[in-house]
């Protein structure tokens, strides 16, 4: 699993927060008592269902201490708690009329015994709400495998290749879920954020994709010539637009599984 540093990741905190916000306005539950954020981050998606629900208990999990150490200075008064999002789902312990998690489950491993495991944490009536990243093939993801794969780097790399995120498409969690579930939504969501310069592209997956990359990497010098390579790459991908800014393009899938009614 690779570190994480708040701050870094939310220099972009109002476009990570966009589909987390458009995930919790779709859920067809109007009183949930009990909420759990699956992976909360630095408090930002929390506060999102905090303001959806502003009644609900609401816990936030994840398995950075530094996140949880961001959100809990954030906002003193919610529950936070560091754990692990598997072993939380195999954990014996309360369900919860929502389980929410953004961004998040595509670092777990196994989705197809992982899905309905957290779907089993759900109270009668309630629902599991996910939303991942869907764009494993953009450019800007091939450009960091393809970079740390190249002569010049491949030797920094463990020999085996670097653990990345990973999703299925919207097919397979169908597959995983409408056997066990009352309901399931899914949809897919393109999104078009107008970056101020391809090195802001370079910004965001610091916080992001290429923290397992530059985790692997044996020093800073390293780390600062893979980015700086990286830019490189990302300015010839990612062409500048007539004002001077660039388009990036990123895909997210949202699911919600609604669990039985009593």
């Amino acid at each position: 699993m690779p570190t994480w540093d708040a701050k870094q990741y939310l220099r972009f905190n109002d476009q990570r927060t966009r589909p987390c916000r458009e995930l919790a306005a779709r859920i067809a539950i109007e009183t949930p008592k009990q909420v759990i954020d699956l992976g909360s981050g630095p408090g930002n998606s929390t506060s999102v269902l905090a303001e959806r629900w502003p009644k609900s208990s609401l816990t936030g999990l994840d398995s950075s201490p530094e996140m949880i150490a961001a959100a809990q200075k954030a906002y003193p008064h919610r529950t936070w708690r560091v754990g692990d999002i598997a072993a939380w789902a195999n954990s014996d312990q309360q369900t919860y009329d929502i389980v929410f998690s953004n961004a998040a489950l595509q670092w777990v491993d196994d989705h197809a015994a992982l899905l309905p495991k957290l779907l089993t944490r759900v109270a009668v009536g309630g629902a599991l709400a996910i939303q991942m990243p869907a764009n494993f093939d953009a450019p800007a993801h091939r450009i960091m495998r393809d970079l740390a794969a190249s002569q010049a780097w491949r030797d920094h790399f463990p020999a085996d290749g670097i653990r990345e995120w990973h999703v299925q498409d919207l097919a397979a969690y169908h597959d995983i879920l409408a056997p066990i579930a009352a309901v399931v939504d899914f949809w897919q969501t393109e999104y078009l954020h107008v970056m101020e310069n391809a090195a802001a592209i370079v910004e965001w997956y610091k916080g992001t994709g290429l923290r397992p990359f530059l985790d692997a990497l044996a020093n800073d010098q390293q780390k600062a010539g893979f980015t700086a390579q990286y830019l490189e790459c990302i300015q010839r991908a990612y062409p500048v637009r007539k004002d001077g800014r660039v388009i990036f393009l990123f895909r997210r899938l949202f699911l919600i599984a609604y669990q039985q009614s009593a």
